[in-house]
């Protein structure tokens, strides 16, 4: 039990984006793992246990970025800003006992096939219940692990995130399932590990068939990013508010000097880039405004905003994208609709007023309503602002209402050099590919990127350092097969999992009455 508990640790740590080194195909030893926890487990109770425990543990691992904005901004001292990270990652672990749980009930009963298959179709479910349980955190999902390589991800664009997490998973399984029954049933373990490596071959040859395909866009936009390195600790701070403008509008300058033959469809501001009610006329908002009046080049940017509503006559704030057209005149703007809890809001905040938010900010925000790409003629613009990236549904949506380009507007700077920035590009990566989208990523201290409709990243920024710069990005209309059939991928593996579920009530036991402990 020690044994594979620590192998889905050290996958769950070097599979994902990590400080020290990361190895994608290791993320495959967390399920791989589980399932011989599950497996050689006395008791579905105890296969709940000690799945709970394993992939508990190794999600705190990788969530141990965590604790540094509890800690720096919320100035909790680190012996109780640590634990959040633990109970974060014990929440995600719960998923991992119900894996383990599901597969000692299930798959010590079937074939090598079919319980692989019921592996894959429960793991990829419950990655997608991570999205909706507890307000939604679908955050180290099993294929943004291997968004460093571009070719094992392309079947995104055919079944998504969840789909291929459930394909990658069934690998996994099948190897895990040989080692079972080599130990159980003294049966030969190499069928279960050529099941695994026909499917990872599979993935590969899908991808390089993919990759060699041409890639047909509609056009093509010239899109500037400004990652303008504010210091966090100061940025809401009324003092440095002047200073913020001014680095913002003195690199937009530069960038459109260096641009000049060939200027910017649109310059790009990350998330809460100015941090002023920019809807509010004034100095400082009009300054923003010349800027893009001087420059004739429409601009992008982050801000928060309110409105009051007719109801209650109380403010609502909101966490918005202001779009600037060539004359500076706000044309349009985008309300973030899924908010980060205890960031932008407290939830049950009527009844746990005592609460308060563990990052600066004007208040609580609102979700959003206006949430339709923003338009610059022939670009359409679906915006993402910060965590919303890593929600598939988000992504749809924009697309489905028109989106030839994602624009993911953020602020990672409350983690620190950590590897939280590095795991949110790696999920932003799995948008591009899911809806074959331009994914361009404006950040206050990065990650700053240009996503491909492939998942490669190009002009990756480094962290905290300032930083511009514009690159031609593919339009692309077309809708990928999973845009179209996105709705059948759960309840497909729903049906392919109670089909082996109830293939399992009528088999003939698999196992003796006493399985060997594994050390």
């Amino acid at each position: 039990m020690i044994y594979h508990t620590l192998l889905v640790i050290l996958g769950s740590f070097f599979g994902f984006a990590n400080p020290f080194w990361q190895l994608p195909a290791l993320a495959l030893l967390v399920p791989g793992g589980l399932y011989l926890l599950g497996l050689s487990a006395q008791s579905p109770g105890q296969a709940m246990r000690r799945g709970w425990v394993a992939g508990g543990l190794g999600a705190s691992a990788s969530l141990y970025w965590v604790a540094v904005p509890v800690h720096d901004f919320a100035y909790i001292p680190w012996a109780l800003a640590a634990p959040c990270a633990v109970l974060l990652g014990m929440t995600l672990g719960f998923f991992s006992g119900v894996f383990s749980m599901a597969c000692r009930h299930v798959a010590r009963r079937l074939p090598l096939l079919p319980a692989a298959l019921f592996a894959g179709t429960v793991w990829g479910l419950l990655e997608a219940a991570k999205g909706y349980a507890l307000t939604g955190f679908p955050w180290l999902v099993l294929p943004a692990a291997f968004a460093p390589w571009p070719l094992l991800i392309q079947g995104l664009s055919t079944v998504g995130s969840w789909g291929l997490a459930g394909v990658l998973a069934m690998a996994a399984a099948s190897w895990a399932h040989g080692r079972w029954i080599k130990h159980a049933l003294g049966a030969s373990a190499l069928p279960g590990a050529l099941l695994g490596l026909l499917l990872m071959a599979g993935l590969f040859l899908h991808g390089v068939a993919v990759l060699q395909e041409p890639q047909t866009s509609d056009g093509t936009a010239i899109v500037a990013v400004v990652q303008g390195n504010v210091d966090q600790s100061v940025k809401w701070n009324e003092a440095y508010q002047q200073e913020t403008i001014d680095r913002y509008v003195s690199l937009s300058r530069s960038l459109a000097t260096q641009h000049a033959s060939a200027p910017p469809k649109v310059i790009l501001w990350p998330e809460t880039s100015m941090p002023f009610y920019f809807q509010e006329p004034g100095e400082p908002s009009q300054q923003v405004r010349s800027l893009a009046a001087d420059l004739g080049v429409p601009v992008l940017l982050g801000a928060p905003g309110y409105d009051r509503d007719p109801q209650s006559s109380q403010y609502r704030f909101y966490n918005r994208a202001y779009l600037l057209g060539k004359d500076g005149a706000i044309q349009s703007y985008y309300e973030k609709e899924h908010l980060v809890p205890f960031g932008e809001y407290i939830p049950f905040g009527k009844h746990f007023s005592f609460l308060k938010k563990l990052v600066e900010g004007p208040g609580d925000f609102a979700p959003g309503q206006l949430v339709a790409p923003l338009q610059l003629g022939h670009l359409s613009m679906g915006v993402l602002i910060c965590y919303e990236t890593i929600f598939p549904e988000l992504a749809q949506k924009r697309v489905a209402e028109g989106a030839n380009v994602l624009v993911n507007l953020s602020n990672d700077a409350w983690f620190g050099k950590t590897a939280a920035p590095t795991q949110h590009l790696h999920l932003a990566v799995l948008r591009a590919v899911e809806q074959r989208r331009s994914v361009v990523r404006a950040t206050n201290t990065g990650i700053s990127a240009v996503i491909m409709p492939t998942g490669v990243v190009r002009s990756p920024t480094r962290l905290f350092e300032t930083a511009v710069f514009a690159m031609e990005t593919d339009l692309m209309t077309s809708h990928t097969r999973y845009h179209v059939w996105h709705y059948v991928i759960l309840p497909g593996m729903a049906v392919l999992s109670i089909v082996c579920y109830l293939w399992s009530r009528i088999a003939p036991s698999r196992v003796p009455s006493k399985t060997p402990r594994y050390s």
